[in-house]
């Protein structure tokens, strides 16, 4: 077994079995195990800022370290464990390349679909099982729907969502993604969450 196999399998171990992936995340950091391709993607996230008034966190790999371990209190809820702490892990890995500042803010959008591609081609090197990485690539594709359709916002494709993975999934994602952040709003995100449920019925 190759060492980035090991390394993938290191990674999915502990995105299973931690309380905190993010412990084991920020100690391999110190390491030059993620400034080699194809895991440079996750240390990437560390040159991504985004906006201080919703993310007074920092930057996209302090987001996702605070989003993994939410993910890891709430995996056993969604349809498979594995599939949706991958998703959690990778969910914002298309920012670095979508990143722009426009009139004066920074935005990212479109983040998810090349967060999506991104992804797939990621996985395909680990891993021969296309439905695992099929499904991992449609939450990331999808993870941004919560905010869209709670929303009312142009970029609301609930049907197709659908038709592509569990709206349930989604939503978990979709809620752990929110509360990834700084000063975040529980009460708030669960009553977003509940109305999402409801316009995708």
């Amino acid at each position: 077994m190759s060492i980035k196999q090991n390394l993938f399998e290191s990674m999915e171990q502990h995105l299973l079995a931690d309380e905190k992936p993010s412990l084991y995340f920020e100690e391999l950091d110190k390491t030059a195990a993620l400034r080699e391709v194809p895991f440079a993607m996750l240390h990437d996230l560390k040159n991504a800022e985004q906006s201080p008034q919703h993310h007074p966190e920092g930057n996209v790999w302090n987001h996702t370290m605070l989003v993994v371990d939410e993910a890891a209190k709430v995996k056993e809820k969604s349809s498979d464990a594995r599939v949706f702490m991958w998703a959690a892990l990778l969910h914002d890995v298309g920012k670095p390349g979508t990143t722009r500042i426009r009139r004066g803010k920074i935005t990212s959008y479109d983040h998810d679909k090349l967060g999506a591609r991104m992804t797939a081609e990621f996985l395909k090197q680990f891993s021969g099982d296309e439905a695992f990485i099929e499904k991992v690539t449609a939450l990331v594709r999808w993870h941004m729907q919560l905010l869209f359709v709670v929303n009312g916002l142009p970029f609301a494709d609930a049907e197709q969502m659908k038709s592509q993975t569990s709206v349930r999934d989604v939503a978990l994602l979709g809620l752990c993604d929110r509360l990834g952040r700084l000063n975040a709003d529980r009460e708030k995100e669960e009553e977003n969450v509940r109305i999402f449920l409801e316009k995708t019925r």
